[in-house]
């Protein structure tokens, strides 16, 4: 007869105390002992199976209490050094009464626990171990995918266990179970394809599935047997059952199983990479009891489960990849053949839509836009690509559910609901896009998971449901989500491109006019150019002849040494041409100037320089901020450049306190970056915002010196000015001004 449901508060299933519920399940008992195998503490069913309650066998000597015969089955079993935390099988011994036990034996909190299961054999028989392994391993060799794996491991599971259903489901990002896979005698309603919530298994019933991987519950209408005494009596704490066969389990998890109609149930964890990849989950409509050898089949059938699907991933995973990689190497290759380089995107647009499994592109450059494929119009890109400027400050933008944070896409959900966006210049507004239309999905879930739950004091109504009818949920607004491969060629794709627009960017500078003005600004600081190339340039040759003259004598470490100050001085000299090209750019790119959130601009920065950061204990400061007129791209790089410096210059302070404030004053906002850093010398501020020029040995605080200088012609191009303040030691304050009317253009 099934038993009422309790009153029960689902509100603190989260919070219950499932590792230590104080009880055991009552098929079987538990006894607590010393080192010295002395009962300490027993379940208070004891009674039924050894005929003395708990009082009189506390402080009694293991062998008292199961008989000479049994003691000597189990003495060479329960040694501390045969002894973990996990169970082991330790023997099938006889009792006085006459009834057969299988032992299980763990070492955990100061205590050997002895686990008493009744049983009806008079000996354990592992036999079919091998043969159940054998013809799971032959038919996971006829499966082509993981589906028809979990499919094999369904049907092993129920012919070795007689489980009415046994389902195999696998968990997605967050934490539904889809079920993959099933064998059912009929006797149960079939839940193959189905869907069930995260929410029926709490965190930490989740953390508590990759300590222990298998699960038994023989009766959901069992009344557990206590602990007694209640505390650990070493501890004095609640006992840690987390690796106990007979822990007894959580009565709103009971409630669970009734409401399925389920009466017994395991479960077997699948893990991959140290991570709850899914279950074998097995259901029985009667009470039934698998022994520990069965048990102990489909545990080792499940570690086999999980190592072929993590293979079978990863062999999966490869093979997109390298897809994928083949067609970014033909993409690259098209963009080298003609000279416009919009219209050699153009030409290859088929093999981008290919590379991102995208249904339509678009490229926006020098305020052109192109499309290709199906894609929502010209009027949509140019306002995204505004929104994508002020707020996806990230190498590369990808979501698959645009709407929810673009909200004009709604309107174009049919080839708009998934956007991957990639800025292909740091200065000027150019983006690549791919869209991906939108996917409808029916998702049959195993009972309506947006139902309202039972209000306390009312019968408790799980997953929030009474029954597990299926109910089906469609799913719109959402695109095929990107896959992590796709993210990281396209970040691949965006180095490989940057190269080429610069390469193009080079040649078209040498036929350009205005190369010759740009020759008369470099010849104001051709001096400290040279001085600053000149000096790693001389560091890569120095030690280039001092390792080839090393004799065959020159330790590994000494040439170790030459190979890295050579690569180091190599990337200063790199960083050197790049500030450099930057430098050069800012004087020829066009402003395009919005309305722009310097909250959420100055927020972006100090989220990328946090990754930076490391362990360093950093204060960041921000008040409010306005919005002002001014290019987005531009503003971003002086800011970043500003906070930059403050955080470098903070190195040796503990903690580090970087301010960013604004006041509006005389027609023009003030914006100021405060630090606690070294600071500097005023008598030498006329040189701060020079090119190539560094107020501080490059010995103590790296750098090219031409930050500062970027941020001078980055302000003053919007009208405003940049000065600074500071006294040596105590810090130093950054200021800059942006008009509320800017300068024409």
């Amino acid at each position: 007869m099934t038993k009422p449901a309790p009153i029960l508060d689902l509100s603190s299933c989260e919070q219950e105390p499932i590792r230590t519920p104080g009880s055991v399940q009552p098929h079987g008992f538990v006894l607590s002992l010393t080192p010295q195998l002395k009962v300490v503490q027993a379940s208070n069913n004891v009674l039924q199976h050894l005929d003395q309650a708990v009082p009189a066998l506390l402080g009694q000597p293991l062998a008292a209490l199961v008989g000479e015969e049994a003691m000597r089955a189990l003495a060479g079993e329960i040694t501390p050094e045969k002894l973990s935390s996990r169970p082991v099988f330790a023997a099938t011994v006889a009792l006085a009464s006459g009834r057969h036990y299988d032992v299980l034996a763990h070492s955990y909190d100061g205590l050997l626990m002895l686990e008493f299961e009744a049983v009806t054999h008079s000996a354990a028989d592992f036999r079919h171990l091998y043969p159940l392994v054998a013809r799971f391993l032959q038919s996971l060799d006829d499966a082509d995918s993981v589906q028809q794996m979990c499919a094999a491991a369904a049907v092993q599971v129920h012919q070795a266990t007689g489980f009415g259903r046994v389902l195999v489901y696998s968990f997605d990002a967050e934490g539904n179970g889809h079920v993959l896979a099933e064998s059912n005698d009929g006797s149960l309603p079939s839940c193959l394809g189905q869907y069930f919530p995260a929410s029926d298994i709490p965190r930490q019933a989740r953390e508590l599935y990759l300590l222990n991987r298998i699960r038994l519950i023989p009766d959901a209408n069992y009344e557990a047997a206590r602990l007694e005494p209640a505390l650990n009596p070493l501890t004095g704490k609640p006992n840690d059952l987390s690796f106990a066969a007979l822990r007894s389990v959580s009565p709103i998890h009971l409630q669970y199983m009734r409401n399925m109609g389920t009466m017994a149930s395991m479960s077997v964890s699948l893990v991959v990479k140290g991570r709850l990849w899914g279950l074998i989950s097995c259901h029985n409509a009667k009470p039934c009891h698998i022994p520990f050898e069965k048990r102990s089949a489909c545990e080792q059938l499940g570690q086999i489960l999980a190592l072929r699907v993590e293979s079978r991933e990863d062999a999966d995973d490869l093979k997109f990849r390298l897809e994928a990689r083949r067609v970014m190497v033909s993409v690259l290759a098209g963009l080298t053949k003609g000279p416009d380089f919009i219209d050699n995107m153009s030409g290859v647009f088929p093999q981008l839509l290919q590379f991102a499994r995208a249904g339509g592109g678009a490229i926006f450059l020098d305020e052109q836009v192109r499309l290709y494929g199906d894609t929502p119009p010209e009027d949509f890109v140019r306002p995204l690509v505004s929104w994508l400027e002020q707020h996806a400050h990230e190498d590369l933008f990808h979501t698959d559910r645009l709407s929810e944070v673009y909200p004009p896409a709604a309107e174009w959900l049919h080839n708009a609901s998934g956007l991957m966006a990639m800025p292909i210049s740091r200065i000027h507004k150019h983006y690549l896009l791919w869209f991906r239309p939108e996917l409808v999905q029916n998702i049959d879930w195993a009972g309506n998971p947006h139902a309202k739950a039972a209000a306390p004091g009312e019968p408790l109504q799980l997953s929030p449901r009474t029954s597990f009818a299926s109910w089906r949920e469609t799913i719109h607004g959402a695109s095929q989500p990107w896959h992590p491969g796709e993210i990281e060629m396209a970040l691949e794709f965006r180095t490989a491109l940057l190269g080429i627009a610069l390469e193009r960017a080079e040649q078209m500078a040498e036929l350009a006019e205005e190369l010759g003005r740009a020759n008369k600004e470099l010849e104001a600081f051709s001096y400290s150019v040279s001085h600053d190339l000149r000096a790693p340039l001389r560091h890569i040759v120095g030690f280039s002849d001092l390792l080839m003259e090393a004799d065959s004598a020159a330790t590994p470490e000494k040439r170790q040494r030459f190979l890295k100050n050579i690569k180091e001085s190599a990337r200063l000299a790199g960083k050197l041409v790049d500030d450099l090209l930057s430098f050069s750019q800012m004087g020829r790119a066009s402003l395009r100037p919005v309305q722009v959130n310097m909250r959420e601009l100055v927020q972006g920065c100090v989220e990328k320089l946090a990754l930076d950061s490391g362990q360093r204990n950093v204060q960041w400061q921000v008040g409010e901020l306005p919005v002002v007129h001014a290019d987005p791209a531009f503003l971003h790089l002086a800011v970043f450049n500003l906070l930059s410096n403050a955080l470098k210059f903070t190195a040796p302070r503990d903690p580090a306190i970087i301010r960013v404030s604004a006041v509006h004053r005389g027609g023009e906002q003030i914006f100021s970056v405060a630090d606690n850093g070294v600071g500097f010398n005023m008598d030498y501020v006329h040189k701060l915002f020079g090119v190539f020029q560094r107020l501080h040995r490059m010995e103590d605080f790296q750098g090219t010196g031409i930050g500062l200088a970027n941020v001078r012609r980055i302000v003053e191009r919007h009208g405003g000015r940049v000065w600074a303040e500071s006294h040596p030691d105590q810090g130093a304050v950054f200021y800059f001004s942006i008009p509320d009317v800017l300068p024409p253009v």
